[in-house]
């Protein structure tokens, strides 16, 4: 999920190249060969970049053949973009390093004391590790896995402690925080990504109340219900909003629905993350007949208490598909606080509280540690929500060369990619590329971009297809971006559709 804002960003010139089969070019040198004149890709490329979708915007791209890096097309691809959630690219390939596609994090349950010998505790503990991707169904899970480990009834409160995160919920340079999904707050206890969803639809009949769900339908999400169901020549005006309450969340709609009108669902996010999975834990703990006498409060689990269980999610590389396919801007930064976690400094080193600051700098190590040139990347969050972030092609071109070269992630970091017109934020969009382009997208109000793979003709006849990794980035687009988006689909297209040199 992609925000919307307006953009800034600096002037734009133009390089075409023309990397020729029988010379080799670094990707460093792009930006000095010579225009090479009379071929006709190259030139449609150019014009498609161009055109009225992007005409007066600030377009950066680049095009490298994958086998041996040679140019076959740049424009300005050294200079620092707005990438949007091209950024993702950037966390994806740092968090598949740093992890390793098959780790898990842990979610763990503890209590002040064993369970006796009618399953009962005083207090529960809940200490969340990290896990962005919890849903409810694992919660489910995990509260089934509780009973089997002997747990009947609490008889005190359940204790919320996610202090392995600072509580900064949302980076300080992103503006305009609202209920919306793609802004869910950040935490080390999570469900459902950060957000809920909720269904308003007509009421029996003119003047009466709308019909209002919410799922999950955990308590912590109490409904206020100002909506009314209008006559069908009435215009519909809906607003479906959020706001803190004590001790929950209050889900409010107001203005109206037409008689008549299917019902329609809304996205929204909650304030605190680790208090909605509180009570999805209670809520599934109540489903298997575990009673939760007290309150659900934060604090701090004591280090001597009971272990009763630790629940492992998702596998990183699973987590990363997720934030990749659907550019789930919560996830990344989640990642990102993740990596300061961790002990990378090497042997004695201790793991530190996530905050976006340390996980930064961990991230700048490590992909300038894979080649990707220092000078081609400032980053601030690992979502891509920032309008303080910069990126250029080349930098991004070099990721995408670095996740596919791995033999430890290089596989799970290409599939989470979204496939043109097949999944994903590319289901679709850049149909006449569908199967043969796999890119990340990027959106923000007046930027926009697109950098991945995709398989182009090839003059050798026995690889009809090879490989290119190419970057996109539009920023200050004047047309709408629903143009621009257009005009960069149209770019793949012609690379899928063409003959490279």
């Amino acid at each position: 999920m992609q925000s919307q804002k307006i953009i800034f960003g600096s002037g734009c010139g133009l390089v075409v190249v023309l990397a020729l089969a029988a010379v080799l070019v670094a990707p460093g040198n792009a930006g000095d060969l010579p225009p090479a004149d009379g071929d006709a890709w190259v030139k449609s490329l150019d014009r498609t970049l161009s055109g009225n979708g992007l005409r007066g915007a600030e377009v950066s791209a680049l095009v490298v053949r994958q086998r041996d890096g040679a140019v076959l097309y740049a424009r300005t691809p050294d200079r620092l973009m707005i990438p949007a959630s091209n950024a993702k690219l950037l966390t994806a390939l740092v968090v598949l390093d740093a992890f390793g596609p098959s780790h898990r994090f842990k979610t763990q349950l503890s209590s002040d004391v064993p369970p006796g010998p009618k399953g009962e505790v005083g207090q529960l503990y809940l200490r969340g590790g990290g896990d962005p991707a919890i849903t409810s169904e694992d919660w489910w899970r995990l509260a089934a896995e509780l009973r089997d480990a002997g747990l009947r009834r609490v008889s005190g409160d359940l204790l919320l402690d996610d202090a392995v995160f600072d509580r900064v919920r949302w980076h300080p340079t992103v503006e305009g925080i609202s209920s919306r999904a793609y802004h869910a707050p950040v935490g080390a206890l999570n469900a459902n990504y950060g957000s809920f969803a909720v269904t308003v639809g007509p009421g029996a009949k003119v003047g009466s109340p709308v019909s209002v769900t919410v799922n999950p339908p955990v308590s912590y999400l109490q409904i206020s219900n100002h909506g009314t169901t209008l006559a069908k020549r009435e215009r519909r005006t809906l607003v479906v909003d959020r706001s803190e309450a004590e001790n929950r969340e209050m889900v409010t709609v107001r203005g109206g629905v037409r008689l008549g009108d299917p019902p329609k669902t809304y996205y929204r996010s909650v304030v605190h993350p680790d208090r909605y999975a509180g009570a999805m834990l209670k809520m599934q703990l109540a489903a298997l007949g575990i009673e939760v006498a007290g309150t659900i409060r934060a604090g701090v689990a004591p280090k001597a208490a009971y272990e009763l269980h630790s629940f492992e999610g998702r596998t990183v590389g699973e987590i990363v598909r997720l934030f990749m396919k659907f550019s789930n801007n919560g996830i990344a930064e989640s990642m990102i606080k993740n990596l300061a976690t961790q002990s990378f400094a090497g042997p004695g080193s201790s793991p530190g509280v996530g905050t976006w600051s340390a996980g930064m700098r961990e991230m700048r190590r490590r992909l300038i540690a894979h080649g990707v040139p220092a000078a081609g990347f400032k980053l601030v969050d690992g979502s891509g929500l920032s309008y303080q972030d910069r990126v250029s092609p080349r930098a991004l071109v070099a990721v995408l060369q670095a996740g596919l070269d791995s033999f430890r992630f290089g596989p799970e970091f290409v599939a989470s990619l979204p496939i043109a017109a097949r999944d994903g934020t590319l289901e679709e969009r850049a149909p006449g590329a569908q199967d043969w382009a796999r890119a990340k997208t990027g959106l923000l109000n007046g930027v926009t971009g697109l950098s991945g793979y995709a398989g182009v003709a090839s003059t050798n006849p026995r690889a009809p297809r090879e490989r290119v990794v190419f970057s996109v980035l539009a920023n200050r687009c004047k047309h709408g971006d629903s143009a621009a988006m257009d005009a960069i689909d149209d770019f793949v297209t012609l690379l899928t559709k063409g003959r490279a040199p």
